[in-house]
């Protein structure tokens, strides 16, 4: 099933396109008009009943050596696309070790009254079957093609967002997720883009050797073994949507096997998109793909985000989102590592679009990626992309953590924070994050610069920033991965962790920062 897009409006998204009020009241708390009614699609969806059954309460996790990555194979899947519109149909790819019966409970991810989700659809007595791992292919491509045991089409009611398939075994009641968007092509206040291409980059089922992270060798070429780190494409493997996520693999950072199968959503998305409805602004989620593909409908928000560990990013991606900006619509990247690795997205062996990503290069940009090769002495093993820093304002500059500095207290970031220059958000910045602001962008102001650890000195310190776009917009830059820790606790989230920082939790002056973000791009 190849994936087909409609760039056009259908009539249901015109009838929610509905123009949102503005928010009243301090960031956290309930206002007025949204508990008088609803005025447009978020608020209304978030007036259904919640419930917490969407959280797996029994998992059964494989682990694997020489670290903690874990897979469910006594009950795992995955689904035939990353995100789907209404209307169209989705498959859903499941294997059960030992063979038994199953059921899928699907829900929407939002707020719902702080239950974290709604109940959609049930699935009952689906019969499984143990589907095979599949063989290495070519460039040590995992590549599932097990056969699908759920169909159905996405019901015109369903609004966008993010979506879980809780899967449940009846013979040992042991679950886990499988995880889906659900897009539309309605004007919006807010587009919210998950970042799951990083999550296919980093997920290492069936066991420990097959993440993009992994060379030829079978050795990690990152956190675990640095002395085997290669930026050389040809020496790491490609890696397929086409198969369950394991259990999140830098287990060095947080330890949460009831995420099993939902990719790197609940840990470092999750929290914003729950605040984010939870204040009733008006959002559509895409996934990383939806941006590749679509250039054009992004420019239907006043503002598109980017989340958390956003770090592999297509040439097209870049273009899209760069002439957005250009077309004036506001960016915030509330993340960190993002716009780094260049990938393409490739078709399956079976020949569908956009399922395979391979390491193909950097956002450096010439100047950098000529300084690099010079300080060297040695012809560079990647090619240059745009620069990541034109775009975002900054770039990746380390791994480790620290505190948000304030900087610029009269800045309008700031309002009504009560911070002044100098004051901290302890361990707000990490697991990675962005420095080495661009003085060349227009407007560009450093409101949030602070020292990280490890204090080395090829590790720039963090830069929080702002520029100027050309259309009386702006982008912002948090340059951190935990940005989102600092807005809300969804249930059953858990703190990340690292040896040099770790973030707190909710803090009333990253909900305001956050909230006066969000209120100027909707002017």
């Amino acid at each position: 099933m190849k994936e087909q897009r409609n760039s056009g409006f259908s009539r249901r998204d015109l009838f929610k396109s509905t123009a949102a009020a503005g928010l009243a009241g301090s960031a956290g708390v309930a206002s007025a008009a949204k508990k008088a009614g609803a005025d447009n699609p978020i608020r209304q969806e978030n007036l259904q009943p919640g419930t917490r059954d969407w959280m797996l309460t029994k998992t059964d996790i494989t682990n694997t050596e020489p670290t903690e990555l874990c897979r469910s194979p006594k009950i795992e899947g995955y689904c035939s696309a990353t995100s789907v519109s209404a209307g169209e149909t989705l498959q859903v790819m499941v294997s059960t070790n030992p063979v038994s019966e199953f059921s899928l409970d699907i829900y929407r991810t939002g707020y719902y009254g702080g239950t974290g989700g709604r109940f959609m659809k049930r699935f009952d007595s689906l019969q499984g079957q143990t589907q095979p791992d599949p063989e290495i292919g070519e460039r040590r491509l995992r590549e599932c093609r097990w056969a699908p045991s759920v169909e159905f089409e996405i019901p015109e009611d369903w609004l966008s967002g993010v979506y879980l398939g809780k899967l449940t075994a009846k013979e040992e009641g042991v679950q886990s997720y499988i995880i889906f968007i659900v897009r539309d092509n309605r004007p919006c206040e807010l587009l919210f883009q998950c970042s799951d291409t990083t999550w296919a980059a980093y997920n290492s089922w069936p066991t420990w050797e097959w993440s993009l992270y992994h060379n030829n060798k079978n050795g990690y070429t990152g956190f675990k073994k640095r002395k085997k780190w290669s930026t050389n494409a040809a020496n790491t493997g490609w890696v397929s949507f086409d198969r369950p996520y394991a259990n999140y693999c830098q287990e060095h950072l947080v330890t949460y096997p009831k995420s099993v199968g939902s990719g790197e959503f609940l840990l470092w998305e999750f929290p914003l998109s729950y605040w984010i409805e939870q204040e009733g602004y008006d959002v559509s989620y895409l996934s990383n793909v939806d941006t590749h593909i679509d250039g054009p409908g992004l420019q239907r928000a006043k503002g598109f985000i980017s989340v958390g560990h956003d770090e592999y990013w297509t040439l097209e991606m870049y273009e899209n989102v760069r002439v957005a900006r250009d077309a004036g619509v506001n960016l915030a990247f509330l993340s960190g590592n993002s716009v780094w690795g260049v990938i393409p997205l490739m078709s399956s062996s079976e020949g569908q679009y956009h399922r395979v990503i391979r390491r193909e290069g950097k956002f450096l940009g010439e100047e950098l990626y000529q300084l690099l090769q010079e300080s060297r002495g040695q012809q560079q093993e990647f090619p240059a992309g745009p620069s990541g820093a034109k775009l975002m304002g900054g770039r990746t500059a380390g791994i480790g953590g620290g505190d948000w500095t304030c900087t610029r207290p009269q800045h309008w970031l700031y309002e009504g924070t009560g911070m002044k220059a100098g004051d901290t958000i302890p361990g707000l910045v990490g697991w990675e994050w962005h420095g080495a602001a661009d003085p060349d962008l227009p407007g560009m102001e450093v409101v949030a610069e602070g020292p990280m650890k490890p204090d080395k000195s090829q590790y720039s310190p963090h830069a929080g920033t702002v520029y100027d776009g050309p259309k009386d917009n702006f982008v912002f830059n948090a340059g951190t991965i935990w940005w989102a820790q600092g807005l809300s606790s969804p249930p059953g989230h858990v703190l990340p962790s690292h040896a040099h920082a770790k973030p707190e939790g909710p803090d009333p002056r990253v909900q305001r920062m956050m909230k006066n973000v969000f209120d100027r791009m909707l002017g």
